[in-house]
């Protein structure tokens, strides 16, 4: 139970990403069958690349901003409205059929501005607990609530094939502007005073990458980021084949295990080795892959449901990681590099491969959905390996993180 912050300060965090979970979750879950209804199928992976690309630019830019410039409060309020209007300029696009091509820039400056929001978002957080490894797992799963109440939002407006989704959506995030406003507006910790170009830019954030275990999870990040690329776009249309309707509802059943995994994680930071737990969540992408290569209704259900474990072991304990290990001043830059590279470098490639790989797996009446979903359980194991062998750690739990770890 959450006891070393104030409830009024615990409602408005909760509240903070519970709104904007919401928000993601009505564009991005749905995004996939929208563009298929509206005879776009073609650009489907380039339009889940888009925010892979945004990710190269937009986290490391704004990270800084919030660290140096002006509140991170700011940032996001600017952020939610430019996000609102790009989203619903995009919708507008794939309503009235125009140019794919248009449609795809629509789709990439929707993603340049809401790409760094969520990294922001976690900085606005973590600067506002006491403890962050009991507190952070509760309110980052109102994200996931709000998440599942955007996706059941979409489906009992019946848009989960309509750009109303996209209306939304849009709708949603004019919401997390107006909730900022009631947000305290701290400033961030100052690094420097004179910047250089590269600083101004985020950039000086690689130097993390210089200690190996910080290193190790920005690279196993980046990687597993990878096969899960293809659960988003290409779950929904499976889930359709195999006769179940209202896809955006039924990928909710992820969010169920992530929000009981996020409400375990601060039990396990405090018993388990870091590791042990990254191990955990990679483990359960091998197994959740495995299982919807059986290619059943019910396997793929249950492979769903698994996601929710995978994702919160894996990218919530990264968060907390860094929040942990990286000094204050750098906080706001660590996460918009972990932004980067999951959202950049992993999503990237991992949409871009597997949209290839689903075509290589398509045949003129069907879709050979064992070999699809196993190659990606291959590279989940893959990826498995990879961390195994390559983190150390401090073979301490994250309790005494602060006090054994020197500053990047």
């Amino acid at each position: 139970m959450l006891t070393t912050i104030r409830r009024a300060e615990y409602v408005e965090l909760t509240a903070l990403f519970f709104l904007q979970g919401a928000a993601l979750g009505m564009w991005f879950v749905p995004l996939s069958t929208v563009l298929d209804a509206n005879g776009l199928h073609d650009i489907r992976p380039f339009a889940f690349a888009a925010s892979a690309l945004a990710a190269f630019v937009s986290p490391l830019v704004f990270g800084a901003m919030a660290d140096r410039h002006t509140s991170p409060v700011k940032v996001l309020r600017g952020l939610a409205l430019a996000t609102a209007v790009a989203m619903a300029l995009a919708s507008t696009s794939i309503t009235l059929h125009w140019s794919p091509w248009l449609v795809l820039v629509l789709i990439q400056l929707h993603a340049l501005c809401s790409s760094p929001t969520w990294s922001i978002s976690s900085t606005i957080v973590f600067a506002r607990l006491v403890d962050t490894k009991k507190e952070f797992g509760p309110i980052r799963a109102m994200g996931t609530l709000g998440w599942m109440a955007g996706c059941w939002i979409v489906s009992l407006l019946n848009a989960d094939t309509t750009a109303l989704a996209g209306y939304s959506g849009a709708v949603m995030w004019l919401a997390v502007a107006a909730f900022t406003y009631f947000l305290p507006a701290f400033e961030a910790p100052k690094s420097v005073t004179h910047l250089t170009l590269r600083q101004r830019l985020g950039l000086d954030a690689l130097t993390l990458l210089k200690h190996p275990d910080h290193r190790v999870v920005f690279f196993t990040v980046a990687l597993f980021a990878i096969p899960i690329s293809g659960f988003y776009p290409f779950t929904p249309p499976h889930l359709r084949e195999l006769g179940l309707q209202h896809t955006s509802a039924w990928m909710t059943l992820g969010q169920v295990t992530e929000i009981i995994a996020m409400f375990m994680l601060g039990g396990l930071l405090l018993k388990w080795r870091l590791k042990w737990i990254f191990a955990v969540g990679l483990a359960s992408a091998v197994v959740r892959f495995a299982l919807s290569a059986i290619n059943g209704k019910a396997w793929l259900l249950a492979g769903v449901v698994l996601h929710g474990c995978s994702f919160t072991l894996v990218f919530i304990t990264a968060q907390i990681y860094l929040d942990q290990r990286v000094e204050a001043a750098w906080r706001a830059r660590a996460q918009a590099l972990m932004a980067l590279m999951n959202s950049g470098v992993g999503n990237l490639i991992g949409y871009l491969g597997t949209g290839w790989w689903f075509t290589a797996c398509e045949q003129a009446t069907r879709t050979r959905w064992p070999i699809f979903w196993g190659g990606l359980a291959v590279a989940s194991a893959a990826v498995l390996v990879y961390f195994l062998t390559s983190y150390r750690g401090q073979g301490v739990p994250l309790r005494t993180a602060k006090n054994t770890t020197a500053s990047p």
